[in-house]
Formats: structure tokens, sequence, C-alpha cells
């Protein structure tokens, strides 16, 4: 029978196994024979490919990515890390300090390029750029031998990946490869049309119109319109009613945008370890086996802790895709050693927060520095009336179209 993961356990993996991964099989929340809707891309188009799967091609479709697998774990990080399930440490930009409230605070582990995103590049620390403050100078200069700046202010962004192609060295800043990836694809796909209409209860008629812009409503009056030139101007294109969301709708059909059935879908988590090992994390004074070892086990439990506590959330992709686990089809952790035999453990969401405390207390206790707290931006000048100008035309741009 499977047993919790321990810290030794991790450690030993850590020094010498292939990768940690989870397979698990999903079904629709609605059973055999439901449609779900995998992300779309340009054109509204589905990821589709053929994989081989059980040793045979089939159609298969991409319903939620790597990218996406990641941003959904970050997020349950940071959600642990704001209720103080776990401790690690966050860089944010507060706009509220800004006068832009609504916008609110945005982390490291939100912005798209973590750590090294513009919008933190743009914020200031006690009165400084970020990248001129001393934790800016130490994460620029850092890199895979070197980590260590990193791992003390953004450990993240060493399991995620990260590429500094925006700051001060541009192409040639760090890029620390994805040691963490995760993504969901449907099995055995056959995709659906989408249909549309919509019968409205006024049975207003095409007839009706035209009806005409005025302000931000619309008036039937010619003489009440808002005027272009001396004419009165037509809501929207032609004046229809339906340019003001009143009318019958056709009935239309989209093929091959309609959704997909699907035999089944499969979520495959993998960690690499030797990502990871690549990783050197000096620290004045210490050797720097048990250091590099003792900041990888850390790194390693935060992508496990990111993981389950996105799984342990539900699979809810987006709306009409509802994922389940298959009942039939337990999913597995394993650790794959060094000769790809696979050791199998259990993992929940409160065992990894506890494994990840047992592995910084440990990094702590060899040097290693670790803030565990949240580094506090403010944006700059020029960024704060950069995103108040974006929204006042944001504004104007819908009063104008209503």
């Amino acid at each position: 029978m499977s047993q919790p993961l321990t810290l030794a356990g991790l450690q030993q993996a850590i020094r010498s196994a292939s990768a940690i991964r989870r397979r698990a099989t999903l079904q629709p929340a609605g059973g055999d024979g439901e449609k779900v809707f995998p992300s779309t891309y340009e054109g509204g188009n589905y990821a589709t490919e053929e994989r081989v799967v059980d040793g045979e091609k089939c159609p298969c479709v991409i319903l939620d990515s790597v990218a996406s697998q990641a941003n959904r774990m970050e997020l349950a990080l940071l959600e642990a890390e704001t209720t103080r399930s776990i401790s690690i440490p966050v860089v944010e930009v507060d706009f509220a300090k800004a006068g832009l409230p609504d916008v609110g605070v945005i982390t490291a582990l939100e912005a798209p390029h973590r750590i090294a995103d513009a919008i933190l590049r743009d914020s200031m620390l006690d009165g400084k750029r970020f990248r001129e403050t001393d934790i800016g100078k130490s994460f620029t200069d850092a890199n895979a031998q070197n980590a260590t700046a990193l791992f003390q202010f953004c450990p993240t962004a060493l399991v995620f990946g990260m590429w500094d192609s925006t700051g001060p060295k541009g192409g040639m800043g760090t890029k620390i490869q994805r040691a963490v990836r995760s993504e969901i694809v449907g099995v055995g796909v056959v995709t659906g049309s989408r249909t549309s209409s919509r019968l409205d209860p006024l049975q207003i008629s095409l007839g009706a119109g035209p009806i005409y812009k005025q302000g931000v409503s619309w008036t039937l009056k010619e003489e009440e319109a808002d005027k272009e030139k001396g004419k009165a101007v037509k809501l929207g294109k032609d004046g229809k009613p339906s340019e003001a969301n009143h009318g019958n709708v056709t009935p239309s059909i989209a093929e091959g945008k309609g959704g997909v059935t699907l035999s089944h879908a499969i979520q495959i988590t993998v960690l690499s370890l030797p990502a990871l090992r690549r990783l050197r994390f000096p620290v004045e004074g210490k050797e720097p086996g048990p250091v590099n070892e003792a900041a990888r086990t850390v790194l390693a439990a935060v992508a496990l802790c990111g993981a389950i506590l996105s799984i342990e959330q539900g699979c809810d992709l987006r709306s009409r895709c509802h994922l389940v686990p298959d009942v039939d089809h337990p999913a597995t952790w394993e650790i794959l050693d060094a000769n790809g035999q696979p050791i199998a453990f259990t993992l929940s969401g409160a065992d990894a927060a506890r494994l990840l405390g047992e592995a910084i207390a440990k990094a702590q206790s060899l040097g290693l520095p670790w803030s565990g707290g949240r580094t506090t931006l403010t944006p700059s000048p020029q960024l704060a009336a950069l995103v108040k100008k974006s929204r006042d035309l944001a504004m104007q741009s819908t009063a104008a179209e209503e």
C-alpha cells in the first residue's frame, strides 16, 4: 500500500531519481456523451492533434495547456500563501497606493512573466526603480549557476520557469527552464457543431427600425438622434433593432466549433528532477552539496504543493468544461527512479504543505536565505499614468459604442 511522501523520501528522489509524476483519468461531470468545450485559439479553433495513446493513434484535443495549468498551480499557491497555509516569498505591486484601488495587488504569481514581468520592472521599491534596488540587481544577475537570490525572493520562478528578456541584459537575461509541467488532454474526441438562435418574446420585427443613436441609448425619432454632419446617426451599421439586442436571431450552425465528446481525458503532471539538479545555490562559507540539495528539495516541495492544491480545487476549467476523476482509474503519484521504475506514494494538500514547511526549515538551518513574506512594490508614476489613461480610453470607447 502506498505511503505518504516524507521529507527523507523527497530528498532521496532529489539525489538520484528521474522524475515525479501524477497521471489521472478524467470524465465529463455529466457522464458519458456530455460535450465539453476545449480552450480556443486564433479564429475560435481548438488545438486538435493525433497522439499515440495505449499504443494506438487517436484524435485528441488540448483541454488545458501547459501554460494554463502552470497559471492554475501558481494561483493555488497564492491562495495558500494568502490564507497562511504555506509561507513562500511573494513579490507584489500594490496599485491601490497609486490611486488605482480597482486594479488592486498584482503578484509575481499572477504576472505573465513572473518576476521578470514589465509590471514589476516598471515599479518601485523604497523610492527606487525595482531593478535599481539590491533585490532587483541580485535577481538581474542571477542564473542557473547562481540562483540563490531567486530562491530567496521568488522561488516559484525557478519552478515554473522564466526568461528576463526585457531586463537590462535583453535576450541575454536570466533564463530558467520550466521544471514542472502539466496538461489535460481529451482522448478519442469527436468535434460537434455550435448552434445559435433566439426568439424574441416581444416579436420585434426588422421593419420596426431604423433606430438611431441617442447618447448612450437610442431613439426611433430621427429628430432626437445624435447628429453627424447634420444627419441623424443610426445605431450600428444599419439601425436594425438587433443593434440594440432586440428582435429574433436567425438560427445558425458553426461546424467543428460546438465542443467535443470524448472517450476520456488524461491529466499528466511531471516534475523534472534533472532540471532542479542543474540549479546551484552558492552560500558564502557553506558546503555546496548539502545546500544545493536542500534548496532543490524546497523547490520540489513548492511544485508538488502547487500541483496538488490546484487539483484539490477541482477541475472546472471553463464554462461547459467540468471534469471529474474516473473512479475506475484512480490517479497515481509516482517517483521514477534512475532506471524509470515507479515508486508509488500518496499526497494530499495538507501533506504537501507540511512537507514544504519541513523542507524550508532544513534549508534555513543550512544558511539558505528565505524571505518567506511579501515584498511590496508600488507602480512608477509613468506606469500608473499609463494604466489610468488606458482605462479612461476604454470607458470612452464603451460609452461611444453604447
